[in-house]
């Protein structure tokens, strides 16, 4: 079977492929810190050997579970925010027909999701949809008290057991949460809902190969075994003896580090496949999250082809020179679509009459990148050979990996995220939370 590819060659007419060989000491060093433990964030290394530690056991209690939802519920809801729920959406979306959520006769209940806003409007129109629905909960938080899934929590849980009974309620209500602290486990301690634990040592951004993400996925119907062994292959690839060369986690932590030396401070995550959209919103807040401390770090974004040509486009092709490309290219649809002959040709495009419509999104991809790097924008290519949950389980791990090995190249912890408490504190601050008096007082004479 073949594995996804990292191509970096279109780099190097910005920065030179020796300066990124160079890189071959400083990786290996930060690959070693990964595995030995030894780097900063070194009690966040769970996801490191995750994949390939997970047992029979583990992913047949997760697939029971997820078949008595699937065999009760109409609609589950999972409750989550940032990577309690960007990993289980990413992959969901990315295997789920595009039209999904039009289909009548369903063989896997509809995955929504909560928690991840505060929108009232977003939760009344939740509420609204699920009455007289038989509907489940996926609680994911080890804590229980972030204020986004808690709030989002309390509603449905209070919802589905006016709907459903309490006794029934218990049944359909599965907490993912600390293996023996926290609000979250004490509620699911004391009413009986089923549980899985999020071990203290994965952090949410790096759990989507943890029941938080197999556990969603496996609601929506899709094949967790392959996703765990694609990314156990990943595991291996990049692991701690793989050679430089043979290694992509590795030479893209190099090749980004040394772009961002070279003053390309924003990466942009581009693909041509609009089931990709939410791998780009997870990929942005692994990275993002990881890097972004210390007043450094590349910026992440991301955009989707062939539609964001005709908006961001303009930007990409002659705005700052400040950016460079990573492209996540599927290398063969799942399905053929061939272009059909006009009779009249009134739109000019019978010279592509029996050409598949992949191939002319491929020649859109291979264009653009000339476009791009003609204009200043480096390209670095990430091709998974199908879109399925195995090159998927493989992609997840990669990114992952790299990430640790480029946040060590930073020299920054890319497995903590204090920056993020800052709006919480101002928040609780702004709603009188018991305990903040003294920051309310303080933030009122700012406003």
């Amino acid at each position: 079977m073949q594995n996804i590819k990292l191509s970096i060659d279109k780099a190097f007419g910005f920065i030179s492929e020796q300066n990124v060989a160079g890189y071959k000491a400083q990786v290996a060093a930060a690959n070693a810190a990964l595995h030995n433990g030894t780097g900063k964030g070194s009690d966040f290394l769970g996801w490191l050997n995750l994949p390939s530690s997970i047992d029979e056991a583990h992913l047949t209690d997760i697939e029971n579970t997820a078949k008595i939802l699937r065999d009760n519920c109409e609609v589950v809801v999972v409750i989550g925010i940032g990577g309690s729920y960007l990993g289980a959406k990413a992959v969901i979306d990315a295997l789920s027909n595009s039209f999904d959520w039009l289909q009548t006769e369903r063989k896997s209940p509809v995955v929504v999701y909560a928690g991840q806003n505060i929108g009232e409007d977003y939760l009344y129109e939740l509420q609204e949809m699920l009455k007289n629905k038989k509907f489940g909960i996926i609680s994911i938080s080890k804590s229980g008290t972030t204020t986004e899934p808690a709030l989002a929590f309390r509603l449905l849980k209070t919802q589905l057991e006016d709907q459903q009974g309490k006794a029934a309620a218990q049944k359909l209500i599965v907490a993912i949460t600390d293996k023996s602290r926290g609000a979250l486990r004490t509620l699911a301690t004391q009413e009986g809902y089923k549980t899985f634990v999020i071990e203290d040592n994965i952090g949410g951004r790096y759990s989507v190969l943890s029941p938080v993400g197999l556990l969603p996925i496996a609601v929506a119907g899709f094949d967790v075994r392959q996703l765990v062994a694609g990314a156990v292959t990943m595991e291996t690839v990049c692991g701690l003896d793989a050679k430089f060369e043979e290694n992509p986690a590795a030479q893209y932590a190099a090749v980004r580090n040394e772009l961002y030396k070279n003053g390309k401070g924003i990466e942009i995550l581009v693909n041509f496949h609009p089931k990709m959209h939410f791998i780009g919103e997870w990929w942005k807040q692994l990275y993002g999250e990881s890097e972004g401390k210390e007043n450094k770090g590349i910026f992440p974004a991301s955009v989707d082809f062939t539609s964001d040509l005709h908006s961001m486009g303009q930007w990409i092709q002659e705005g700052e020179r400040t950016i460079f490309e990573t492209v996540i290219s599927i290398k063969e649809s799942n399905y053929t679509k061939i272009f059909p002959t006009s009779a009249d040709n009134l739109d000019g495009l019978n010279f592509l009459a029996g050409k598949r419509v992949d191939e002319v999104n491929k020649m859109a991809e291979l264009g653009t990148q000339i476009a791009h790097i003609d204009g200043g924008v480096p390209n670095l290519k990430v091709e998974l050979p199908k879109l399925n949950e195995y090159y998927l389980g493989e992609m997840l791990y990669f990114f992952e990996k790299a990430c640790g090995i480029s946040g060590y190249l930073l020299g920054v912890n890319p497995f903590d995220q204090p920056g993020v408490e800052a709006y919480k504190k101002n928040m609780f601050a702004l709603l009188e939370k018991p305990g903040f008096e003294a920051e309310t007082k303080a933030i009122k004479a700012r406003i």
